[in-house]
């Protein structure tokens, strides 16, 4: 997975389709994770739904761990506008934590948030019924 153009969700999820946390680890590290991980928020207000989420406001945080250090991004949604920033300046509606590779899992649809909670992969805390629908708001199949 080297210096490969990822522009969509779904050629990301083809990209870690079928691989192992340790290849999909070694592959984003040797890109630098900051790096890959800003172009995968990038990835994510390009798949926003904005009419999936008409009316709401909400800031949404992950918290990702990647072998080396924990990094913090916020999604923000506000009128029908999708932004992101790394770090947490913003109060969230809903924190999800997850290590890498099942980030990438759940934000390209390859594992269902809903069983990647259930099976202990992906931890949540603030609002769990905001947390469901939010998943609803971007496109995992775009491209």
């Amino acid at each position: 997975m080297s210096e490969i153009a990822i522009s969509t969700p779904k050629e990301l999820g083809n990209l870690i389709d079928g691989k192992s946390d340790g290849e999909i680890n070694d592959a984003v590290i040797s890109m630098g994770a900051d790096s890959a991980l800003q172009k995968v928020f990038e990835g994510m207000t390009k798949a926003f739904l904005a009419d999936k989420a008409k009316g709401q406001s909400a800031v949404i945080q992950w918290d990702i761990k990647t072998p080396n250090e924990a990094l913090t991004y916020q999604v923000k949604v506000d009128n029908g506008t999708c932004s992101f920033s790394k770090g947490s300046p913003d109060k969230a509606r809903v924190t999800l934590s997850a290590t890498l590779p099942d980030f990438l899992r759940v934000i390209t649809g390859k594992l269902a948030g809903q069983q990647a909670f259930f099976s202990g992969k992906l931890k949540l805390s603030g609002d769990m019924m905001f947390a469901m629908t939010q998943e609803n708001w971007f496109d995992k199949n775009m491209g």
